[in-house]
């Protein structure tokens, strides 16, 4: 099989801590992200549960794709958010 090299960034704490953790499981970091790449390919997704802060994750979703309220003014949207 013929393999080819893909190379990305990450933060440099973010790479050790997965070697280490990696190396705990018996695997180096480049079978561990072929292990990622190989399952999500058989699952068509990503092969886990994205989790975090939820809310950020979800006011972002909501601003990209231009989802909820929208104000001609910092004074339309004071009035709303006095509101509640």
């Amino acid at each position: 099989m013929a393999t080819t090299t893909v190379s990305f960034r990450t933060d440099k704490d973010v790479k050790d801590q997965a070697k280490e953790l990696f190396a705990s499981l018996g695997m180096d970091l480049s079978t561990a992200i072929n292990v990622f790449l190989r399952q999500s390919i058989r699952d068509n997704a990503i092969p886990f549960r994205i989790t975090g802060d939820d809310a950020s994750a979800r006011a972002r979703y909501e601003a990209e794709h231009h989802i909820g309220k929208a104000f001609d003014s910092v004074d339309d949207l004071m009035g709303d958010l006095e509101k509640d």
